[in-house]
């Protein structure tokens, strides 16, 4: 093993076996070189005052080359804001404007020990970094029934991981805390257990209210109280699009530095939240007590980016922290929000208006960009299919029942035809 890396496995072990028994052995090996092309560059950028010959960019009069039919589309940045690498872990103003922003987010963080968010190039760049870390082949990775596919393929066809799912819902309709504890206390043999919270939820929009957010919080520290060492994941794609009276702030301030079994991992980004879906920025955070573990963590992570994507995409990068720093970027944010709310708010008034009455139920939905219908009468498939090729409209079927609309892809004008036009299609293949 790299000297490298096992000077990052002290450290952690340290301060807290419990985070380096939490590491995959792939975690275990990664470390970030201290020496090398980056770091002997970044040593030349502030002492090479004659001639920097290091870093593979090209340089013209002192900046970076570029050519100027792109440049003149990206006239209002400079240079050097633009096509010059990121370092590794994202721009280091960008970081500090994001950790900022989840500060104001979630005020249970306040006061609390976590890291400074790393650039990712989008959330499923950094749910990579987290099954890289710490699934081994077998590890549980727990998370519900109701849930975005790529899960599969990051934990489970990548990592090898035990996929364990329970009923997202109870027989109230509320998140189901009660299975999630049981899964994670199923883990204690094991000793080991990762935990996936997507809120909103990806497929139904459903975010937790605060009592249940407690309910959840209880039964991870229920399972470390138990000896079980649980990573949780707090996957917050569709974060500060609750439309209701749900839970407002992410679960990761809830769950950072509660249980010294317990370590947190926040996964989200610019991506949905700022509606900036080709940007591909995101961030992954890590919540501990010990400066030394969060330290440690933060190089395996760049690590991982050197190894695979090297850095993220300057560019955006920029356009992402230049509106985080305009004047104007709250108030339109708030207009965009406002626009989602009425869509969601109009979906919910149609469907609870009678008129689609035994074509369907619907799952609870009350954020983010989805809803989904459980359909009572027909396949979801047999419907999906149906809809495109009679009626061009695009849906996703889930399983045997389930059909996800996007509202999110929608003018609020149109919901109650696209509705309409469901009703018919589900009444098409019932009287067939």
């Amino acid at each position: 093993m790299n000297p490298l890396a096992l000077q990052l496995n002290e450290s952690i072990q340290a301060s807290s076996n419990h985070i380096y028994d939490m590491l995959s052995k792939l975690g275990k090996e990664l470390y970030y070189p201290k020496e090398g092309i980056l770091s002997q560059s970044a040593e030349a950028s502030s002492r090479a005052k004659k001639y920097n010959a290091t870093i593979g960019i090209a340089t013209e009069h002192g900046k970076p080359m570029h050519l100027q039919v792109i440049q003149e589309k990206l006239s209002a940045y400079k240079p050097q804001d633009l096509y010059p690498y990121a370092p590794p872990a994202g721009k280091p103003a960008l970081r500090e404007a994001w950790r900022k922003k989840m500060l104001e987010e979630t005020p249970s963080l306040q006061g609390k020990s976590f890291g400074n968010p790393v650039a990712t190039n989008a959330l499923t760049h950094g749910l990579s970094i987290v099954a890289d870390l710490f699934v081994d082949e077998g590890d549980a990775v727990i998370y519900p029934d109701k849930n975005w596919e790529n899960y599969e393929l990051t934990f489970g066809v990548r990592r090898q991981a035990r996929l364990i799912n329970y009923p997202l819902f109870n027989e109230n309709n509320q998140f189901n805390s009660a299975g999630l504890k049981e899964a994670l206390l199923a883990q204690k043999d094991q000793g080991k257990a990762i935990v996936v919270l997507n809120f909103p939820n990806n497929p139904t929009g459903y975010t937790p209210g605060p009592e249940e957010g407690k309910e959840i919080v209880a039964a991870v520290k229920e399972a470390a109280d138990a000896g079980i060492n649980v990573v949780v994941v707090t996957d917050d794609a569709y974060f500060g699009l609750f439309f209701e009276d749900s839970l407002h702030e992410s679960l990761f301030g809830s769950l950072t530095n509660i249980h010294p079994r317990i370590l947190p991992v926040k996964v989200d980004g610019a991506t949905k939240e700022e509606f900036v879906w080709g940007f591909r920025v995101g961030f992954i955070t890590y919540g501990h007590e010990s400066a030394d573990v969060l330290s440690a963590l933060e190089q395996k992570t760049l690590g991982i980016i050197r190894a695979t994507i090297s850095s993220g995409p300057h560019p955006s990068q920029t356009f992402v922290l230049d509106a985080l720093n305009s004047p104007e970027f709250s108030e339109q944010k708030q207009e965009k929000f406002l626009i989602m709310k009425a869509r969601a708010n109009k979906v919910k008034a149609l469907l609870d208006s009678g008129k689609y009455s035994g074509a369907w139920d619907y799952y609870p939905f009350n954020s983010g960009y989805f809803m989904c219908l459980k359909l009572t009468k027909v396949s979801a498939e047999e419907l999906r299919t149906h809809l495109l090729n009679e009626y061009g409209i695009g849906t996703i079927a889930i399983g045997e029942h389930d059909l996800r609309i996007a509202f999110s892809s929608l003018e609020e004008e149109q919901l109650e035809d696209l509705f309409d036009l469901i009703y018919e299609a589900v009444q098409d293949l019932t009287q067939e």
